[in-house]
């Protein structure tokens, strides 16, 4: 619900949604999964962590899978929970009451303090083996029949928008962006998506709009028909 998409532990979120999903019967022989925005990388957390839940193809619209560095705009909806919430990441966002409760905050990712990031982020440091490589998560990440990462060109809500793509923000900066194949996950392969990708099992695709503004034609056409039939 939307309360939950602001407040509260994200893995403990994590941990429930995967209880409901490994306990249903329906889903025991494997299903797509479709993540909007921050669920994406909700969904990608669920993935890596339980290896007895099998997603097939995860899609990502608009998901931000090396975090934000930068606060959205609050629109009219939800105003004063965005800027409550932005207040609080300017306060502190690594500091533990913030991680813990806070959602944005657990992918808040500051490329000046990289160090800080690492160590202190409860969530995106962790699903993205920034601190350890867990194998576990790599191996599980590489079950996936396809990755589809779904980027907004005109994205004014994600900063830096490649983060939508796995791209981020050079260290040390906060202007000039690195490219996924740039990335220390890539090159260095922490995660697996270097041969997720080397195994074509990783896909790119475009959208010349703002955030989840998409037709649905554009879905059926570029989502539905291509990786869920």
């Amino acid at each position: 619900d939307v309360e939950h998409s602001y407040f509260g532990d994200i893995n403990e979120q994590v941990e429930e949604v995967s209880q409901r999903l490994s306990q249903n019967e329906h889903l025991k022989n494997g299903f797509n999964a479709i993540g909007f925005s921050q669920g994406a990388q909700f969904l990608r957390a669920v993935v890596q962590r339980h290896p007895n839940i099998s997603i097939k193809n995860l899609i990502s619209l608009g998901g931000q899978h090396q975090g934000v560095f930068g606060l959205p705009r609050c629109g009219s909806a939800k105003r004063n929970v965005c800027r409550y919430i932005n207040r609080m990441i300017k306060y502190g966002a690594y500091l533990p009451i913030v991680q813990e409760n806070f959602i944005q905050a657990t992918y808040w990712h500051d490329p000046y303090q990289e160090e800080e990031y690492k160590n202190k982020s409860t969530f995106i440091a962790d699903i993205n083996n920034e601190r350890v490589i867990n194998k576990t998560y790599k191996e599980n990440l590489r079950k996936l029949e396809s990755l589809v990462l779904v980027k907004f060109d005109k994205d004014t809500m994600v900063w830096p928008r490649e983060s939508e793509w796995f791209g981020f923000y050079k260290p040390g900066q906060g202007t000039e962006v690195q490219i996924f194949e740039e990335t220390d996950l890539y090159r260095k392969d922490r995660l697996g998506l270097r041969a997720l990708h080397d195994s074509g099992k990783i896909h790119f695709l475009s959208v010349p709009g703002n955030h989840l503004q998409f037709t649905e034609s554009w879905f059926i056409d570029n989502i539905i028909n291509a990786y869920l039939l």
